[in-house]
């Protein structure tokens, strides 16, 4: 990461959709473009992140959003929310701009989420991963292990084939 460059994360509003929306079609094609067809990957951009999917997530399913910026250009986002389960919290989506992995900038958005989950009391963090996703690697030098396999129908003939992974949390001493 170029040294000078401040990143900032800050949590998304309704004004962010458009932002999150271009972040995902032009991280999406290519994080996905070699495990799903053209077709399953245009579905699944418009299922989760057109304008009136963003906003039903922020407002009625209660996903809280970030948005992380190098030097006030958007590079990443991510979004998390409570689960039905006590203490678990689920990362919905973390993404960052190819051209920006591997600068902690993921690392720096899963440390955002951990900080605000813990002041809620949650004990484990959950995701799921494509199992063909490298982000796999990402997620298990963070500190989640795989704990299920799942396929989920999406629709229009569509499954995602998942990793359901988790870390357990505890709080810093102080």
């Amino acid at each position: 990461m170029n040294t000078s460059a401040e990143l900032v994360i800050r949590f998304a509003d309704l004004d962010d959709i458009p932002t999150i929306g271009y972040l995902a079609q032009q991280i999406w094609p290519v994080a996905y473009g070699a495990i799903l067809s053209k077709e399953q990957l245009e579905y699944m951009l418009d299922m989760s992140y057109s304008p009136d999917s963003l906003t039903d997530q922020m407002t009625k399913q209660h996903h809280h959003f970030l948005i992380a910026e190098l030097d006030e250009d958007a590079v990443g986002f991510a979004s998390f929310s409570v689960t039905e389960d006590e203490g678990v919290h689920k990362l919905h989506k973390i993404y960052v701009l190819p051209q920006t992995q591997g600068t902690g900038v993921g690392r720096a958005l899963l440390s955002f989420v951990t900080e605000q989950i813990l002041e809620e009391g949650a004990t484990t963090l959950r995701l799921n991963v494509n199992r063909h996703n490298k982000a796999r690697d990402f997620y298990e030098k963070q500190g989640f292990q795989v704990t299920k396999e799942v396929d989920i129908e999406i629709g229009n003939g569509y499954q995602m084939n998942d990793y359901i992974m988790e870390k357990p949390l505890q709080k810093a001493e102080d």
